[in-house]
């Protein structure tokens, strides 16, 4: 089973990835739903970061010289991520992550962990992109910082929907700020790989939800 395969059934077995009938943030009616906020063990952390260590380590295994985390969702995921690398392949990342407000004592500023110099190689680490807007704020708040180059930007899953335009958000974000982007699943890997593998026993894909989702998509996804 591959590591994508496995992410799958453990976003299920945590109750993170589910379906049946809900609205997006943006209004849409989807079957399926993510909420990354459902993962709340340490066993469950330190698996996570190990998936997404896995993604970074077969997209970059070279190249990047600092992991960030825009806060909040991003401050567990990068942490976990970086020590998922250190542990598991030998690469000592740098991470660090933002305050959502300035630190007006001590050492002050709104950047915790390591302080990047301009030149280097930044990756982002992300739960699931919806309109793309905290990346873009990250980007620009680095603005602020040095001058960076933001190379990739790493997510759990591409939902594959229209954006602003006919692409996906995730293709809206690598061509209007030329980084590259990878998801640890799509959610056709997810359709594929759910309607034929029974997770704990039980299959999560029916048919009737593989056409809900089908016709979500015809709706919805990206042209």
């Amino acid at each position: 089973m591959t590591y994508q395969e496995e992410f799958i059934s453990f976003m299920v077995q945590s109750g993170v990835l589910t379906f049946g009938d809900f609205v997006t943030k943006s209004g849409r009616r989807t079957p399926y739903f993510v909420n990354t906020g459902n993962y709340k063990t340490g066993a469950q952390i330190a698996q996570l970061g190990d998936y997404y260590a896995a993604c970074v380590q077969e997209h970059l295994p070279e190249g990047i010289d600092c992991l960030f985390g825009p806060a909040y969702k991003g401050i567990p995921l990068v942490t976990a991520t970086a020590a998922s690398l250190a542990r598991t392949y030998g690469r000592d990342l740098p991470f660090a992550f933002n305050r959502k407000e300035a630190k007006d004592h001590g050492e002050g500023g709104s950047l915790v962990g390591f302080k990047p110099s301009a030149g280097d190689r930044i990756a982002i680490i992300e739960d699931v992109v919806t309109a793309g807007t905290a990346v873009r704020e990250t980007i620009a708040f680095f603005k602020t910082v040095a001058d960076v180059r933001i190379e990739a930007l790493f997510v759990s899953v591409d939902r594959m929907e229209r954006g602003t335009r006919a692409c996906t958000t995730l293709d809206e974000l690598r061509e209007d700020l030329g980084i590259a982007v990878y998801p640890i699943v799509t959610i056709r890997e997810i359709l594929a790989f759910l309607t034929k593998n029974p997770v704990d026993g039980k299959l999560c894909i029916d048919e009737s939800c593989a056409a809900a989702i089908e016709a979500y998509l015809q709706q919805y996804g990206a042209r």
